[in-house]
């Protein structure tokens, strides 16, 4: 789950992470009464998507000239224009992709003077099992473009999760970032703010991008963006309040409500399977045979008529959908249990498209049977080469 910038800023600030100060706005009106609350005379108007790249992003409904979604004002004045542009409208960047997010809420911070702009990230390493370190001194807006061209600019280090973070930690950080002196220790600080944060809430990700240093001395985060655990949020049920369902796609938020594990891609073969492992694999051999799958769907091992049904319905709402593979492997999971899903989610969505299913394992004979005697169009398939086969030829012949 990712939250909103102004959510995560007021959140490490908990931990004592050096925040400017700054308002959340819903309104033009609130976005102007932000700003009176803040020192002025230089004042931020941010657009809260879950989405980077706004600085640089563009509006659908506005001019190619327009500026972004990120702005500088100098006056109540400017930020009362620049938060009509913004509220209501679609940014565009390159991390939404064409359909942009619509901006439904403003960000009023307070404006810093920048001598220097870091970056420094926390994320688990997947191949230690660690929280990493990741530190650059080429912080903004261009980071991706340093680690394609310049990656020795950026450095990465693990912690020890026997040890904790520990002060020479904060000193490799403070290296990496080429700072001294008092800086050296406002930079371990902010590290080891960082670190608790990560590990107190069960953060996936915290990535400051700029951490900036001001022309008085002084380490600020100027954006933040945080990510927690899924599998850990009952834990935290203060961060799931936090939660902002419009910024997430509506197929994966419907999805979530039956427990399935679903995620949209740009194919179209519609793929339903129970199994992390063997969905991948299903994936790998439609592109082997040619077609693109159109979503990750894993229906897990519990599944029951119900939660099928509507992985059905899930799939089916995507456009782009030509086709359906269904690949179950019948463990836990009963095959006619399946079946009688499939049966009942075909009549009730009146299926359209060429649907090659896939069974094995336990009661399969009776999931066949419930198939063949269904009345439906099903392709039946022996493995899974035939069926990535036979749901590319089903296709192909509509087509």
């Amino acid at each position: 789950m990712n939250i909103h910038e102004y959510q995560a800023k007021e959140l490490l600030a908990k931990y004592g992470a050096p925040i400017a100060a700054g308002h959340a706005a819903f309104t033009v009106e609130e976005a102007v009464e932000a700003a009176k609350q803040l020192p002025g005379p230089l004042y931020v108007v941010k657009s809260q998507i879950h989405a980077g790249g706004r600085g640089k992003g563009k509006f659908k409904e506005l001019a190619p000239e327009a500026k972004g979604g990120v702005r500088l004002a100098f006056s109540l004045d400017e930020v009362r224009a620049h938060a009509a542009d913004m509220l209501g409208n679609t940014l565009v960047t390159v991390q939404t992709g064409e359909a942009g997010k619509q901006v439904n809420r403003l960000y009023i911070t307070d404006g810093a003077d920048i001598a220097k702009e870091f970056y420094l990230a926390l994320l688990v390493d997947r191949t230690s099992s660690r929280i990493a370190f990741v530190v650059s001194t080429e912080g903004g807006m261009d980071i991706e473009e340093v680690a394609h061209s310049t990656p020795e600019k950026i450095h990465t280090f693990s912690v020890d999760p026997a040890t904790g973070f520990m002060p020479h930690h904060g000193r490799a950080v403070a290296n990496a970032l080429g700072l001294k002196g008092d800086q050296a220790k406002q930079a371990a600080k902010v590290a080891g703010a960082l670190y608790k944060a990560f590990e107190a809430t069960d953060a996936s990700q915290i990535e400051i991008n700029p951490l900036a240093l001001t022309e008085q001395g002084n380490l600020l985060v100027l954006d933040a963006k945080v990510g927690f655990d899924g599998n850990a949020l009952f834990r935290h049920k203060d961060l799931m309040e936090l939660r902002d369902e419009t910024e997430e796609d509506p197929a994966e938020l419907e999805a979530s409500k039956y427990d399935l594990a679903y995620i949209k891609l740009d194919g179209d073969i519609g793929c339903m399977v129970n199994g992390a492992g063997l969905a991948m694999a299903t994936m790998d051999i439609i592109k082997l045979n040619g077609m693109f799958p159109a979503n990750f769907l894993d229906v897990g091992g519990g599944a029951n008529k119900e939660k099928v049904t509507a992985a059905f319905k899930i799939i089916l709402k995507d456009p782009n959908v030509k086709g359906i593979l269904v690949n179950i492997f019948g463990g836990i999971m009963r095959c006619d249990i399946i079946a009688e899903g499939i049966v009942a989610a075909a009549k009730e969505v009146n299926l359209s498209v060429p649907l090659v299913v896939r069974l094995e394992g336990t009661n399969v004979q009776q999931g066949k049977d419930i198939l063949a005697n269904s009345g439906l169009p099903i392709v039946a398939a022996n493995d899974l080469g035939d069926a990535a086969e036979k749901i590319v030829a089903e296709v192909k012949q509509v087509a």
